[in-house]
């Protein structure tokens, strides 16, 4: 994980998001460790609370437990459940926005599909 943070919300979201989008990614994986708090706050150059801050949110979301003396690990099943909310927010949230942009510039949906099967090489992923 890199420490480029933005200034549109707090770090400690921003670092929960890290490792979800690493959960999304498979290079955490479930059953997995994360790294510790002091480790993490280290190399990304931010305050230990606000890396607990952040690890306690993937706990009350179920993504994460914390096993006494061993740290935090991964939960099974993660990866689907974050798949899951990320694909619903993106449904209800990004892809309204998304249709609105697209109908304000007057866009065509079948121009965009065309130009998607030419980036994807024609396969619909």
């Amino acid at each position: 994980m890199t420490s480029d943070w933005t200034d549109d919300q707090p770090i400690y979201r921003q670092l929960r998001d890290k490792v979800v989008n690493a959960i999304i990614d498979g290079d955490l994986k479930e059953g997995e460790p994360l790294p510790s708090v002091r480790a993490i706050a280290v190399d990304l150059q931010i305050n230990p609370i606000t890396a607990s801050k952040a690890y306690q949110e993937l706990v009350a979301e179920d993504l994460v437990e914390k096993r006494r003396g061993l740290g935090m690990f991964i939960i099974e099943g993660a990866r689907g459940k974050v798949l899951s909310n990320e694909r619903r927010r993106f449904l209800e949230e990004d892809w309204p926005r998304i249709l609105e942009r697209i109908d304000s510039l007057g866009i065509d949906p079948q121009d965009l599909l065309a130009t998607s099967a030419e980036k994807t090489g024609g396969r619909n992923e």
